[in-house]
């Protein structure tokens, strides 16, 4: 994590969270939504966490022995999962990636369970959807739109508008939850996939 990928060295999202996550605690807490996906019995596989951050969703899947792809823009966020990691004796089994996500993408189909909390980009969904194997599932939590009335300056682009992400899976998917928390305005959905189109 040491090499910053030259089309990232002046990218606002790596530079902000950089920033955040520099001032932050070494590590993030295991979700509930990633602790009930991981309780639901995903199929043998791999599982991929989307905008990771310091992520105890991904910690919390190599313990289960599970190979994770972890993907973030920031590379202080994927230095300090890289550490905890190590300390916990699992970092043969993390695969780390510093990327921007509406650049990257995976390869569909792969991963037994696709999580992403704290972020939104349809593209990033869509292709997410993709990823997940038959029987795998796809794990999201993000802001809503009502989540503006709290915080004014979140940008509308970065939240779920009605219904979603629920109204834009592909076909083949069976929906397990989707609700929101008004004390977050976060949104929480959970999805199985049953087959691909």
């Amino acid at each position: 994590m040491d090499d910053v990928p030259a089309d990232l060295a002046e990218h606002p999202d790596r530079l902000r969270w950089n920033a955040k996550y520099g001032n932050a605690p070494e590590l993030s807490p295991v979700p509930p939504l990633a602790e009930r996906a991981l309780s639901l019995a995903p199929p043998d596989g791999a599982v991929l966490d989307l905008a990771c951050g310091p992520s105890g969703s991904a910690l919390r899947a190599a313990e289960t022995g599970r190979d994770v792809t972890a993907v973030d823009v920031s590379e202080v966020a994927l230095r300090r999962l890289a550490s905890e990691a190590h300390r916990r004796g699992l970092d043969s089994l993390l695969t780390l990636v510093q990327a921007d996500l509406s650049a990257w993408t995976p390869h569909p189909p792969g991963y037994a369970l696709v999580l992403c909390t704290g972020f939104w980009d349809r593209v990033v969904f869509d292709y997410a959807a993709r990823a997940v194997l038959d029987g795998g599932l796809l794990g999201w939590e993000a802001f809503t739109e009502d989540a503006r009335q709290q915080r004014p300056t979140l940008p509308a682009e970065w939240c779920l508008a009605p219904g979603e992400p629920a109204s834009l899976l592909p076909d083949g998917f069976t929906v397990i939850q989707q609700d929101d928390d008004p004390s977050t305005g976060k949104r929480r959905f959970l999805a199985r996939r049953t087959s691909h189109p």
